[in-house]
């Protein structure tokens, strides 16, 4: 199987960020981004969509939290673009629903090369810890527009903490359907022969 692992740094006037995804890891993480929730929400998603992640972030919290979640969001979204390269043999398509206790989450991807983002639902709370539950939203679309996904997503549930981890581990899960290589495929899962 070909490498499916990237690096990418991105710097900015807000944030300085560093981050390596494996495809085929086993869900080992090391994540810093200075918000202790997010930091768990990446951990999640990497220990569910069983990926190796590391995310190194300095962000202008002093400001608040948009700059450093949305551009890791950002970082992420390229390196799974650079990782998944010609996407050869991909599943492509997956869904999945999640709950977590009173909340649910569902998951829709396609890795088409085309960026869209859906997103229905409230969030129950305006924050939870350092993150503000908004940007849960807002990471999503930063991630799909970098990776080139179609996604759309939609929560329903009473505890925003819920709402927002049964979202992260619903994006692991479809992205590990998702990426994983069918061996019935030789090219890229696509009627024009590329994505």
């Amino acid at each position: 199987m070909t490498d499916r692992t990237a690096a990418v740094t991105r710097e900015t006037a807000e944030t300085d960020i560093e981050v390596t995804l494996d495809l085929d890891g086993d869900g080992d993480t090391t994540v810093d981004t200075g918000i202790g929730f997010f930091d768990h929400m990446l951990d999640s998603f990497a220990t569910h969509g069983l990926f190796d992640l590391t995310v190194q972030c300095d962000g202008d919290l002093d400001i608040d939290d948009h700059h450093t979640v949305e551009d890791v969001g950002i970082t992420i979204g390229d390196a799974l673009d650079e990782a998944l390269g010609d996407k050869r043999g991909i599943s492509r398509f997956a869904d999945r629903t999640v709950p977590m206790d009173e909340a649910a989450a569902e998951i829709v991807v396609d890795i088409s090369g085309r960026p869209y983002f859906a997103f229905e639902g409230e969030f129950s709370q305006e924050s939870v810890g350092e993150m503000t539950s908004y940007m849960a939203r807002h990471f999503l679309r930063s991630l799909a527009t970098n990776a080139g996904l179609t996604l759309h997503a939609s929560v329903t549930g009473e505890n925003a903490h819920h709402e927002i981890e049964a979202l992260f581990k619903g994006l692991a899960r479809a992205l590990d359907d998702a990426t994983r290589i069918d061996e019935r495929r030789a090219d890229a899962p696509s009627t024009k022969g590329e994505l």
